[in-house]
C-alpha cells in the first residue's frame, strides 16, 4: 500500500527494454506525471532488444524486426502513441528453406499448409523430407495415437515420432528456430505452440487433424500477420521514452530488491529513496537474482531458466544488387552451414525497397550453441554462406559495403516444457508490491512484453490499494 501521508505512490522500474518502457508508460497512465517514477537501465540505451543501427547509412533493427499485427498488444500501443500510419506490411515474396551444404545444396519453397512448420500431409514437404519420413506422414492418421489432456511434449519429439526427423530438422527447427533462438526438441508444444496443445487437449484423433483445426481456425483471420514499423524499432522507443517523460537512468546496475517495514529499497540506486512498488523487468536469471533476498523461492524457480544467445550481421550491398526472388531464407538444422536464416530485408519490406542500398541480416547460435566467434569471423561465415545460397539461386555473390555485427550473448529464455506451468504456478508467490514483466513469463515476441508489462502494471496497483 501507499505509505501514509502520500497521496501518491513511490514506484522504481529496473529494465528499460520494451517491458519496463511500457510498464512506466502504463504506470503514467494510471497515476499521472506527479507520481514518483524512476528507471534504472543498466545498458547504455533505452530499448533492450529492440535496437535500431545504421547500415550503410540505412536504419536497420539489428535486435527484433516486426511484431504479429493479429494480436492488439503491439498494435494497440503503437496506436496510442501516434504511430499507427508508421506501420508497414511485408511484401508477398515468401521464405525459402535451404537444406544441404556448399556443394549439394538447394532452396526449397517453405512448405505450405503448414502449422510452424508441421506440414498437413506429406505434400508440402515433398521433395524435402526423405522418402520414409513422407510415407510416415501419410499413414500418420491411421497410426495408433495416444494424448493425455494437458500432456506437454516437447515440439521435436512429438513431430518426429510422428511425421519424422527429417520434417523437424528441415520444416519446425528453420520456423521454430527463428522465433526461440532453440531447435524443437528443446520447446514444449504448448510454450511454443499453444493452439496445437489445445486441438488436441480438445480431442483430435492424430497430429494431422490437430494441425488441420488449427489452420482452419485461422484461415478466417484477413490481412497481414505481421507488421514493423518504417523507421524501425527505435520510433517505439523514442515514443515511449517521450511519453514517460522522465529521463531513464542509463547505465545504472541495479544489485538487488531489500525489504523496509513500509516498502522497499534499491541496492546500486544513486539515492537510498523507498518505493512503494518495483517492477522487475530485466530478462527472468537476472530477475532471479535481484529477487533472491525478498523472495527465494520465486528466484529459485526463475533461475533454472536457461538463456538462448544469438548474433546478427546486418550488411549493406548496392542498390543494383540481384538478390534471390524469396523474403528469406531459413536452414534446416541438418545443414552444414553457420548462418540459421538469413533475412533479405529490402525485399521483405517494400517500403526498404527505394532506399540507397539493399540491406540484409544474417543470424547465428541458439540455446546450448552460443556465438563465439570474433567480429571478424562472424561477418567471413556470413558473406560465405550467402555466396553459397545465392549461387544455388544463379545470382552472383553481393558485394558487401557494410556489416555490423550485434550480438545478444543473453538473447531469449528457453520455453522448455513445463516452463508456462512453473510461471503459472510461480507467479502468486511474488510478494505485494512487487512485479514482473518481459520475455520470460507469457512468449518472447514484443507484443508478448507489452501484455506483461500491463499486466505488471495492474498487479502493481492492485496491491498498492489493499
Amino acid at each position: 500500500m501507499i505509505r501514509q501521508g502520500r497521496t501518491q505512490p513511490r514506484i522504481a522500474i529496473i529494465g528499460g527494454g520494451v517491458s519496463g518502457l511500457t510498464s512506466a508508460f502504463r504506470l503514467r497512465q494510471r497515476f499521472g506525471d506527479d507520481m514518483h517514477l524512476e528507471l534504472f537501465d543498466a545498458a547504455d540505451r533505452p530499448g533492450g532488444l529492440l535496437c535500431t543501427k545504421p547500415v550503410g547509412g540505412v536504419a536497420m533493427d539489428v535486435g527484433a524486426e516486426a511484431f504479429i499485427v493479429r494480436r492488439p498488444e503491439a498494435l494497440n500501443l503503437v496506436t496510442e502513441l501516434g504511430l499507427a500510419d508508421h506501420i508497414v506490411a511485408p511484401g508477398p515474396m515468401r521464405p525459402a528453406i535451404w537444406t544441404g551444404g556448399a556443394q549439394d545444396g538447394r532452396l526449397h519453397p517453405l512448405p505450405t499448409p503448414a502449422l510452424m512448420g508441421i506440414p498437413v500431409g506429406p505434400e508440402p514437404m515433398t521433395g524435402l523430407a526423405a522418402d520414409a519420413d513422407l510415407e510416415r506422414m501419410a499413414t500418420e492418421p491411421l497410426r495408433p495415437f495416444e494424448w493425455t489432456v494437458g500432456d506437454d511434449p516437447a515440439v521435436g519429439h512429438l513431430v518426429g515420432e510422428r511425421f519424422g526427423r527429417s520434417v523437424v530438422e528441415r520444416g519446425v527447427n528453420p520456423m521454430l528456430g527463428g522465433v526461440y533462438s532453440a531447435v524443437a526438441d528443446q520447446l514444449g508444444l504448448r510454450e511454443a505452440i499453444p493452439a496445437l496443445a489445445k486441438a488436441l487437449d480438445e480431442g483430435a484423433p492424430s497430429l494431422t487433424a490437430a494441425v488441420e483445426a488449427v489452420l482452419a481456425a485461422g484461415r478466417g483471420s484477413a490481412g497481414p500477420v505481421f507488421g514493423a514499423l518504417r523507421g524501425g524499432y527505435r520510433e517505439l522507443v523514442t515514443a515511449l521514452t517521450e511519453a514517460v517523460g522522465n529521463p531513464i537512468q542509463q547505465g545504472i546496475s541495479i544489485a538487488g530488491i531489500h525489504a523496509t517495514p513500509t516498502g522497499y529499497v534499491l541496492s546500486g540506486a544513486p539515492t537510498d529513496i523507498e518505493y512503494d512498488g518495483v517492477v522487475v523487468a530485466v530478462p527472468i536469471w537476472t530477475a532471479a537474482r535481484l529477487l533472491r533476498e525478498i523472495s527465494p523461492q520465486v528466484a529459485g524457480a526463475f533461475g533454472e531458466v536457461e538463456a538462448a544467445g544469438s548474433a546478427v550481421v546486418a550488411v549493406a550491398v548496392p542498390a543494383e544488387t540481384a538478390l534471390p526472388e524469396h523474403s528469406g531464407v531459413l536452414v534446416a538444422t541438418d545443414s552444414p552451414l553457420r548462418i540459421k536464416a538469413i533475412t533479405f530485408s529490402s525485399q521483405k519490406w517494400p517500403h526498404l525497397r527505394s532506399g540507397p542500398v539493399r540491406t540484409l541480416r544474417m543470424s547465428f547460435g541458439r540455446l546450448g550453441a552460443p556465438v563465439t566467434d570474433t567480429d571478424d569471423q562472424l561477418v567471413a561465415a556470413a558473406i560465405a554462406d550467402l555466396a553459397t545460397v545465392c549461387a544455388a539461386a544463379s545470382v552472383p555473390a553481393p558485394t558487401i559495403i557494410d556489416a555490423v555485427v550485434q550480438r545478444w550473448p543473453e538473447g531469449l529464455p528457453h520455453y522448455g516444457p513445463g516452463h508456462l506451468k512453473m510461471i503459472s504456478s510461480t507467479m502468486p508467490q511474488l510478494p505485494s508490491g512487487i512485479a514482473v514483466a518481459g520475455s520470460g513469463y507469457a512468449g518472447v515476441g514484443v507484443p508478448a512484453c507489452i501484455g506483461t508489462a500491463t499486466s505488471a502494471v495492474g498487479k502493481l496497483t492492485a496491491d498498492l490499494q489493499t
